[in-house]
């Protein structure tokens, strides 16, 4: 078998390891990305620009060498090559090397310790980086020609002020360390080889469910699911953290809000058909610091078709398209979870109509909630309007 050492070189020439150096010295063949390989230029080996894993695997299998090393950058545990390349050089006998990573390298200039940090990469990746911010102290972030973008989505979530390290060039002679706003990234340029770390000391790792009712932003005539109603519709669509959402007959945007905490690695789609709930529904995302919402103004189940399939549906609201609305789901995904609040009997009839021509069996609950008032000193216990709950659908 050929042996490939897959070699992390750390931020340049002065954190290359012993442990490296003797595993590029031992190869016969060099690989990796032209940067990679210039640092190594006066070793004189046979020395090749290839560094997917597909062009790698090709390479080392038309070669008459016996031993190469694949030159990474940082280490080869952090968000690296090495994955795919293991995986592309199954039939040979690979090695890993490690090296010092940007992590590592960053926290130690900035002087600070980082085994409580959380980590995310946004180089190529689509990811909820400000979620990541919002449950984090600390959140370290490598990007790619996208700072600016970053900044944006911290901004949109209102995240614009708290501090951010910026590192450029990390071990370079144009290195570059410096702390600014968030809102800042999106008025700067930077290079692609920038991380960040967001620092966050008002950081909420909570995942509530039921929030105050008076924490959110309302508007007169947009409706609110209240609290008590809220917390049983989200133990009935029962969220994962990669879901995603859609929230029909958004209102004021308290379920959205409660379903973006939830599925914080996801992404919630919420439909409101009145023009004015959409910058409500923005301003209560910015107040509880999510960034995985999209906010749709549009009637339902018309603006249901260009959207991700979902993994869970809460409809609030239909305008009177009720039956429509729940085809339109099961259409785009016939395993989705999907959760209806009722507060007329015709509502209740046209759901369960809908469910039972699908093959599905609903849960029914329905919910009396009385909340005390002051009379005077003493307290009186008012009754809201009953609300029904259906759910049906998705996995156990």
């Amino acid at each position: 078998m050929k042996k490939v050492s897959i070699v992390g070189v750390g931020l340049g020439e002065s954190t290359i390891t012993d442990h490296a150096r003797q595993a590029i010295a031992q190869a016969e063949v060099l690989l990796g990305a032209p940067r990679m390989l210039e640092l190594f230029k006066d070793l004189n080996k046979a020395s090749y620009p290839h560094y997917l894993p597909g062009d790698v695997a090709a390479f080392v299998a038309d070669e008459d060498a016996q031993q190469f090393a694949v030159l990474v950058s940082g280490d080869v545990g952090f968000y690296s090559a090495a994955a795919g390349l293991t995986e592309a050089l199954a039939a040979h006998d690979v090695q890993f090397v490690p090296g010092i990573s940007t992590v590592s390298a960053f926290f130690a200039k900035l002087k600070l310790p980082w085994q409580d940090a959380a980590f995310v990469s946004a180089h190529g990746r689509d990811i909820n980086i400000a979620d990541t911010v919002r449950r984090n102290r600390l959140t370290f972030c490598l990007t790619g020609n996208n700072t600016s973008e970053i900044g944006a989505v911290m901004c949109k979530a209102g995240f614009g002020d708290i501090k951010v390290c910026i590192g450029e060039n990390l071990g370079m002679e144009n290195e570059r360390v410096r702390k600014v706003n968030a809102g800042a990234l999106t008025q700067e340029c930077h290079p692609s080889l920038t991380v960040l770390l967001f620092m966050n000391g008002a950081y909420d790792d909570r995942s509530p469910c039921g929030l105050p009712d008076e924490s959110f932003v309302r508007l007169a005539g947009i409706p609110m699911t209240k609290s008590e109603t809220r917390a049983l519709v989200l133990s009935k669509l029962k969220l994962r953290p990669d879901f995603v959402c859609w929230d029909i007959g958004a209102g004021t945007g308290s379920v959205t809000v409660e379903m973006a905490l939830s599925a914080y690695r996801g992404h919630v789609y919420a439909v409101e058909r009145r023009v004015d709930g959409i910058p409500l529904i923005e301003q209560n995302c910015i107040a509880f610091h999510v960034g995985n919402v999209t906010a749709i103004c549009a009637e339902a189940p018309e603006a249901l078709g260009p959207l991700p399939v979902p993994d869970a549906v809460f409809i609030g609201g239909s305008g009177g398209e009720l039956g429509r609305v729940i085809s339109a789901v099961l259409d785009k995904n016939r395993g989705a979870r999907i959760v209806v609040t009722a507060v007329t009997l015709e509502t209740v009839s046209a759901a369960l109509t809908m469910f039972e021509d699908a093959g599905l069996e609903p849960e029914i609950v329905q919910v009396n909630i009385a909340r005390g008032k002051h009379a005077g000193k003493s307290h009186l216990m008012e009754a809201q309007n009953p609300i029904t709950i259906l759910s049906a659908g998705g996995k156990a």
